[in-house]
C-alpha cells in the first residue's frame, strides 16, 4: 500500500508542485508583493527531495530538457528586444558592459581564492557571476509593466552579459578540458566549437523562418506558434547535440527582430505556454539545490553575492552620464541587475555531460543560486519601481 501510495506521488510529483508554486505566486504577490518567480524559487526548494520534500532531483532528467525550452523562449524574446542599432549610436553602453561584466568577474574570481576555492572553480564561478538572468528581469519587467531608459538598458545589458558569461565559460571549458585531456581538438570543440554552431543555428533559424512567413503569406499579428515550434526545435537540436540553446535562442531572437519580423503585445510572454513553463523553470533551479550545501556555502555566498552587486552598481553608475542617463538611474540599472540563478544553473548542466563536477565542489555556488532566486527578482522590482518606470498600483 505505502510503495502503491509512493508511486502515484512519484507520478504527480510534478505536476502538484507546479499547482503549488502557481498558487504561492498569486498569494505572494497580491499580499507582499513579491514577484511570483522568487515565490516560485521558494516552493521548488521546500519541495525538493534533499529538503525532505517530494519533488526529486530533476538533473539530467527530461524537465532538465524543458527548462531549457522554457530559458529559450525567454531568451528569444530578450534577443527581439535587443537593438543593436542602440550600440552604433551610443557605444558607451557597451562599454559599460564590458567593464561591469569584466570587474564581476575579477572581483568573484579573487573572492574565490580567497576562500581557498581551487583554481577552474573559481574561474568558472566568477565567469557565471558575471551574467544577469534575463529570465528574471524580463518577467519581472512584463509582470508589472516596466519601461523606460533603466527597463531597457538593464534588458540590454543582461542579454550582453549572458553572451560574455557564455564566451568566457566555454573557453574555461576548453582550458579545462585541454589540461585534463591533452587534446587540442576536445578543447576548441568545447569552447570556440560550440560557441560558433550555437550561433551559426540561431543566425539560420532567425534568416529562415521570417522567409518562411512571408512565403506562405502568414500574418505577422499570428506568429506565436510558428516561433514557439521554431524554438522547441532550435532548443532539442542543440540539447541533442551539446551546443549552446543559449546562445542559439537569443541569437534566434535578435535576427528575427532585424528581419522586420513583429511581435505584438499579446505575443509577449508566449500566452499561456511561456506561463507555465516560466513556473517549471524557477521550480527546477530550486528543485536543484541541497539545503546542506546551501548552508555551507553561506559566508562565501554572501560576499559574492555583495561584492557582485557593487560592482555592477559602480559601472553602471560610472558610464551614467557619458552614456546618457543621471547618475540615480544609473544605481537603478545596476540594482535591476541583481538576479542570476537561472542561468548559473542551466549553464553548470550543460557541462555535465564533459563530466565537469568541479563546480558541485564549490558549495557556495548553491547558496548564491538560492539567495538571488529569492532576492534578485525583488531587487529588479524594486530598482524599476523606484526609477518610476511602472505603475505603482498594479491589481
Amino acid at each position: 500500500m505505502l510503495e502503491a501510495s509512493g508511486q502515484m506521488l512519484t507520478e504527480i510529483a510534478w505536476p502538484l508542485a507546479l499547482a503549488l508554486a502557481w498558487l504561492a505566486g498569486e498569494l505572494g504577490y497580491r499580499w507582499l508583493r513579491l514577484p511570483r518567480i522568487s515565490s516560485y524559487g521558494i516552493v521548488g526548494f521546500a519541495m525538493a527531495e534533499s529538503q525532505g520534500g517530494f519533488l526529486p532531483d530533476p538533473s539530467g532528467t527530461p524537465i532538465a530538457l524543458l527548462a531549457d525550452i522554457a530559458f529559450a523562449l525567454i531568451l528569444f524574446e530578450l534577443g527581439y528586444r535587443i537593438n543593436l542599432k542602440w550600440l552604433r549610436t551610443n557605444p558607451w553602453l557597451g562599454v559599460t558592459s564590458v567593464v561591469e561584466a569584466g570587474g564581476t568577474f575579477a572581483a568573484v574570481f579573487f573572492i574565490a581564492r580567497g576562500f581557498d576555492v581551487s583554481l577552474v572553480p573559481s574561474l568558472l564561478l566568477a565567469s557565471l557571476c558575471m551574467s544577469t538572468s534575463p529570465a528574471a528581469i524580463l518577467r519581472v519587467a512584463n509582470e508589472i509593466h516596466g519601461s523606460g531608459q533603466v527597463t531597457e538598458r538593464t534588458l540590454h545589458l543582461s542579454a550582453f552579459s549572458c553572451v560574455l558569461a557564455v564566451i568566457t565559460f566555454k573557453a574555461i571549458i576548453g582550458y579545462w578540458v585541454l589540461a585534463n585531456a591533452g587534446s587540442l581538438f576536445h578543447a576548441l570543440w568545447s569552447s570556440v566549437a560550440v560557441i560558433l554552431v550555437s550561433v551559426g543555428l540561431g543566425v539560420l533559424f532567425g534568416v529562415m523562418l521570417p522567409g518562411i512567413l512571408r512565403s506562405i503569406r502568414r500574418p505577422v499579428n499570428n506568429t506565436t506558434v510558428a516561433f514557439t515550434v521554431a524554438v522547441l526545435l532550435l532548443t532539442a537540436i542543440t540539447h541533442a547535440f551539446n551546443f549552446s540553446p543559449l546562445l542559439a535562442a537569443l541569437t534566434f531572437g535578435i535576427v528575427a527582430r532585424h528581419r522586420r519580423v513583429v511581435l505584438s503585445q499579446a505575443q509577449r510572454n508566449f500566452g499561456t505556454l511561456g506561463d507555465l513553463l516560466t513556473i517549471l523553470l524557477f521550480v527546477f533551479v530550486a528543485a536543484t539545490l541541497d539545503w546542506k550545501d546551501v548552508v555551507v556555502g553561506t559566508q562565501l555566498a554572501i560576499t559574492v553575492v555583495v561584492i557582485r552587486m557593487l560592482v555592477k552598481v559602480s559601472a553602471t553608475t560610472l558610464f551614467a552620464r557619458i552614456s546618457g542617463i543621471s547618475f540615480r538611474k544609473g544605481v537603478f540599472t545596476g540594482l535591476a541587475m541583481t538576479p542570476v540563478s537561472v542561468f548559473a544553473i542551466l549553464l553548470m548542466e550543460q557541462t555535465r555531460y564533459l563530466k565537469l563536477d568541479v563546480l558541485d565542489e564549490v558549495a557556495g555556488v548553491f547558496a548564491i543560486v538560492l539567495i538571488l532566486e529569492v532576492l534578485g527578482p525583488l531587487m529588479t522590482q524594486w530598482a524599476l519601481v523606484w526609477a518610476g518606470e511602472t505603475p505603482r498600483n498594479e491589481d
